[in-house]
């Protein structure tokens, strides 16, 4: 039998309650102000400037609105920014819808593979259910990005515009994941009779559906664009007839498979590679893979290629310890135990452990202030538009960075040779409820 409050207890909680004075005062500041206003740690703002001893020149930053394509956004940065500095062009900007177009389509394409896949498992079975749960989603990991670049190429914004479902996800959404588990069903009990003929005929019939609704949600993805654009000196650029492939063949020097995820969990053995089959977005791309390893080692890494002059992919806990106006993410940025008189005290290990943290959100890493051979904070320029922060640029303490900051996307040649290696072997699956994921 559970255990039951009782009337004396409660009588006993309320006068505990009145016999610090405290409280009261601290109840008429948070019914008044809210938790985060009444817990605002002042004194964490006198140690950040906007001043950073590594700074890539970017200016203009996107924004992703009412979507989770921060992935997407923070990977074309990476891209755009490479372009800036090969062609002096850095207020270039490439199309994220267009890839989150093909990205969605993959996306039903693979769904279908994995309920094929799991159809001899019960409905209630936890991958059965985790695919279910969710089959076409906006967010995303950087191999992600990858693989639909290295499949489709890019384009400038201006050769396929923002939409409003892009900019605005939640009801098609809705639409498409509600098609998606009716046909994963269908194919279900088709593939339990053994009905493989008929499969076939119906997943292409489901996604013939699906890219019709991508169209008219999304528009029709573009085949051929003329690239036109004018330099920071103001010369004019014209190159005429490109494919999406050939403007990213021609146009951008970087291999992605030259890039390495590292990341770090404290739940999970240091110094090994996993895999996240269930987030594999193309079915025959670049697998999703993290090295995982100590937070020095993505510092490391990170202050390399920022002193090289090229920007980095990363993905963080950007809910917590956080201020979305003024751009700031510190830790301890509120003192919610001293409001209430607690005392918290989960590491970073633990909070993962328990789902209290794990990778919500993407960004890009453009700079960094080293002060005696030490990182002391980072600039990160996100994906919200100009109205944050400052003109849409963050800065981010180095003990945030430590608490918070789960991964980054950084070339091999910053990376000591034993990672490398790691990086290049076999890597481990990991579950679809894993705290990775």
């Amino acid at each position: 039998m559970g255990y039951k409050l009782t009337p004396d207890e409660i009588a006993n909680f309320q006068k505990d309650y009145y016999q610090n004075a405290r409280n009261k005062v601290a109840e008429m500041a948070t019914v008044t102000n809210g938790v985060q206003n009444a817990s605002f740690n002042t004194e964490k703002l006198r140690n950040l400037t906007r001043t950073f001893s590594i700074e890539i020149p970017t200016d203009a930053v996107t924004n992703q609105k009412q979507s989770g394509r921060c992935w997407l956004f923070a990977a074309l940065n990476v891209l755009r920014h490479e372009f800036a500095k090969q062609n002096k062009a850095k207020n270039f900007m490439l199309s994220q819808g267009y890839l989150f177009f093909w990205d969605r389509i993959e996306r039903a394409n693979i769904f279908f593979n994995h309920i094929l896949e799991t159809a001899d498992k019960p409905v209630d079975d936890r991958t059965v259910h985790y695919y279910l749960q969710a089959p076409d989603t906006d967010g995303g990991q950087w191999h992600m990005a990858v693989s639909l670049i290295k499949k489709y190429g890019v384009v400038p914004d201006y050769a396929y515009g923002e939409s409003f479902t892009a900019n605005n996800t939640a009801a098609f959404n809705r639409a498409l994941n509600m098609k998606l588990r009716e046909d994963g069903l269908i194919l279900r009990k088709l593939a339990k009779d053994g009905k493989d003929d008929e499969i076939k005929e119906k997943r292409a019939e489901f996604l013939s559906e699906v890219y019709r609704m991508a169209v008219i949600a999304f528009g029709e993805p573009t085949q051929k664009f003329d690239l036109e654009f004018k330099d920071d000196d103001g010369k004019y650029h014209f190159d005429g007839d490109l494919t999406p492939k050939d403007f990213f063949n021609n146009y951008f020097t970087d291999d992605l498979d030259d890039y390495v995820v590292l990341f770090n969990a404290p739940d999970h053995e240091f110094d090994k590679l996993y895999a996240l089959p269930f987030e594999d977005n193309v079915e025959g791309g670049t697998p999703v893979e993290f090295l995982n390893t100590e937070i020095d080692n993505l510092k490391d890494a990170a202050i390399k290629q920022l002193e090289a002059g090229e920007t980095l992919w990363f993905g963080c806990d950007v809910g917590k310890q956080s201020d979305r106006q003024k751009g700031i993410m510190t830790d301890n940025l509120y003192q919610t135990d001293t409001l209430f008189d607690i005392e918290t005290k989960l590491d970073k290990k633990q909070r993962l452990i328990t789902g209290a943290s794990g990778s919500t959100h993407a960004m890009t890493l453009v700079g960094v202030d080293v002060v005696n051979g030490k990182p002391r904070q980072w600039k990160v320029e996100n994906s919200w538009g100009n109205k944050v922060g400052k003109n849409g640029y963050f800065v981010m303490t180095d003990d945030w960075f430590d608490q918070y900051l789960f991964k980054v996307v950084v070339k091999k040649k910053y990376l000591p040779k034993k990672l490398v290696e790691l990086a290049e072997g076999k890597a481990t699956p990991v579950a679809c409820w894993d705290s990775m994921g």
